[in-house]
């Protein structure tokens, strides 16, 4: 129910992208985006801090896209977000006992510090590489690539991601076994 939840806003936007304009989709994206906070107060009691940051980012963004009619406010959100996922990372990285990526994780998965401090790193990178290639996108390309770019090539790039990680992690579990 969650991993719907976490979907609603993109699916929302896309839907409304294809069916009318960015701007349309950009108030159903603040609309959905706000909706699943309170989804997520009323059947977890509690908002994920991600969530609310992604809400407001995109109520900041998405009215700014409306109000003055242009979309290049609303192609800086995931930029912005995956910039911070980056900074989070590298600041746990090299500041922290645990990386961030450990502190999620190590309940389901025991690895040595090196290993995580690896995936944690990579991930970091990965954050970074998307938010770089998002603003290219969203800047040399069509508004319809882009919006396309952001629904399925930033999904497919993080699925490839996660497959990488985990056999990653369970080539290091297998190998310690």
């Amino acid at each position: 129910m969650q991993k719907i939840l976490n979907l609603l806003p993109i699916i929302t936007f896309f839907i409304f992208y294809k069916t009318y304009d960015i701007f349309i989709a950009s108030k159903f994206l603040i609309i959905t985006s706000g909706l699943t906070c309170i989804l997520h107060f009323i059947f977890y009691k509690k908002v994920d801090k991600i969530n609310l940051i992604s809400f407001i980012l995109i109520s900041i963004l998405g009215s700014l896209t409306i109000l003055f009619h242009n979309s290049q406010f609303i192609k800086w959100k995931i930029t912005i977000i995956y910039m911070f996922f980056s900074i989070i990372l590298l600041i746990s990285q090299f500041y922290e006992k645990k990386p961030m990526i450990q502190k999620f994780l190590e309940k389901n998965i025991k690895l040595s510090s090196i290993y995580w401090k690896k995936i944690n790193f990579f991930w970091a990178l990965f954050f970074l590489f998307c938010s770089i290639l998002n603003i290219y996108i969203a800047f040399c390309f069509s508004e319809e690539a882009w919006v396309n770019f952001k629904v399925f090539g930033l999904s497919i790039l993080m699925l490839f991601s996660i497959v990488i990680t985990s056999v990653y992690i369970n080539y290091k579990t297998l190998k310690k076994k």
